[in-house]
């Protein structure tokens, strides 16, 4: 089997996968309320993934990761445009928990599931050896590709962005905040991250575009 039919495979296996409804973690009365919808693009010639969290409800409806105005943030970062962004054969997209986890009680998303990546995580990352840049987005993504080496939150995390990429990890790992607008703030709190970490990133995307 070619490493693409592999590829294929795998991505009918996420999309019929229902196990956060059907073996809920924490037992059944904590399934998912609705009809799981897996979003994940993975790639057998993409260079950068972008390992998100888990997908909000417009992604839910519609199937595209980051159709939202998050993603309109996330391309500005990279320096890409829709079309480039959503070519599976320049990013990968795949978040820790690949459905809509539903809301809390304060109508925040929830966190990603529990099942998703112990189930998914290992077998998505062996069949996309070509990766050579993961940007990890947001705590659960930093928490499982960093393996342990952030920092006490999100903000010391991304703040020793330097740290991660000089570790000699690969592919090579940074750190970013997630692109919503509840994250308004922070960006203006924290300058530093428009004015150092973007323009690495917006080069580094460039190079590996080309």
């Amino acid at each position: 089997m070619t490493d693409e039919a592999k590829l294929e495979n795998l991505r009918r296996e996420i999309a019929a996968c229902r196990i956060c409804r059907d073996a809920p973690a924490k037992g059944p009365e904590h399934r998912l309320p609705h009809e799981p919808r897996p979003v994940a693009v993975i790639s057998s010639s993409a260079r950068i993934l972008i390992a998100g969290q888990a997908p909000g409800l417009r992604v839910h409806e519609s199937g595209l990761p980051f159709d939202d105005a998050s993603g309109d943030r996330l391309r500005s970062w990279l320096g890409v445009d829709r079309a480039s962004f959503y070519d599976r054969k320049r990013f990968a997209i795949v978040p820790m928990g690949f459905c809509f986890p539903g809301y809390d009680d304060k109508g925040a998303d929830l966190p990603p599931r529990r099942e998703c990546a112990p189930f998914w995580r290992q077998r998505v990352m062996s069949v996309m050896p070509q990766i050579e840049l993961v940007l990890v987005i947001g705590q659960y993504a930093q928490a499982w590709h960093m393996a342990g080496e952030g920092r006490g939150n999100m903000t010391e995390t991304v703040r020793a962005w330097r740290d991660s990429i000089l570790s000699g990890r690969l592919p090579e790992v940074l750190p970013l905040p997630h692109p919503s607008w509840r994250n308004s703030g922070w960006l203006k709190r924290n300058s530093w991250f428009e004015h150092e970490l973007l323009p690495y990133l917006q080069e580094r995307v460039k190079v590996l575009l080309s």
